[in-house]
């Protein structure tokens, strides 16, 4: 069987909006924001914005030749030393079981939960179509985790939605103005990150024990760089980062 991959190269028409102050970044796994989107909250945590990570996992059968025990808190710490280095002091992990994630009432409630909580204005996410941007199939995490995600960000704003969250002092939020997905097919929003490459290279780079483990080396720089380059020249700057903006 013959399988024929993507081609993406749409132009990048618009600058994502940042008329906003507070984030909420939500992802299946540490690392999954590092590879690329990390960059982007660099350049929002210095503009005085705050940015909480919420990981649906603990990335716990990531890496092959460690225990899921060990890897989960191996992978933990590298994700929260990521964050602190793209200026994000605030990592939060839902425990659910990595790569079994379902799509579902369970995971909408998790993450209804947490965007009553946080309150955020945007949310920051990782690709949920069916490929990535550069063609190859997407993990079934990640499609599950952004499906829940724009369906939770409904549900927080409906008190008759999961009212078990009222018991626990959560009142709805309909303050999310819309999510953005990095490393879409689907992608037309960049974000500048010229100057805010570098930490989001230091921050990929702090998953050292995930990244060691890939099959033929890895090299953090030359990947963000290259990717960055590529999204730039379609965004008409030196160095971007490409999101579809789904407006909630």
């Amino acid at each position: 069987m013959t399988v024929t991959k993507l081609t993406i190269g749409r132009v990048l028409r618009h600058p994502v909006p940042e008329d906003w102050r507070r984030g909420l970044a939500v992802v299946a796994h540490p690392d999954d924001l590092e590879f690329g989107a990390s960059s982007a909250i660099a350049r929002w945590t210095a503009q005085g914005k705050t940015v909480v990570d919420l990981l649906v996992t603990r990335g716990e059968a990531g890496i092959e030749s460690m225990p899921p025990e060990r890897t989960a808190a191996v992978r933990s710490a590298e994700q929260i030393a990521a964050a602190g280095l793209v200026g994000v002091n605030q990592v939060e992990f839902l425990n659910h079981p990595d790569g079994t994630v379902e799509y579902g009432i369970a995971l909408r409630r998790d993450l209804a939960r947490a965007i009553r909580r946080h309150r955020p204005d945007v949310i920051i996410s990782l690709n949920f179509r069916e490929f990535f941007d550069n063609g190859a199939l997407n993990h079934a995490d990640h499609r599950a985790v952004g499906s829940a995600l724009i369906d939770a960000a409904r549900d927080a704003a409906n008190r008759w939605v999961f009212p078990e969250l009222l018991d626990e002092g959560l009142q709805p939020w309909s303050g999310v103005r819309c999510a953005m997905f990095g490393s879409s097919p689907e992608a037309e929003h960049f974000v500048d990150v010229t100057a805010h490459l570098d930490r989001g290279v230091e921050s990929l780079a702090a998953h050292e024990a995930y990244l060691g483990n890939l099959a033929g080396g890895f090299d953090p720089e030359q990947f963000l760089r290259r990717q960055a380059a590529d999204a730039g020249r379609r965004a008409g700057v030196p160095l971007a980062v490409a999101f579809e903006v789904v407006p909630l």
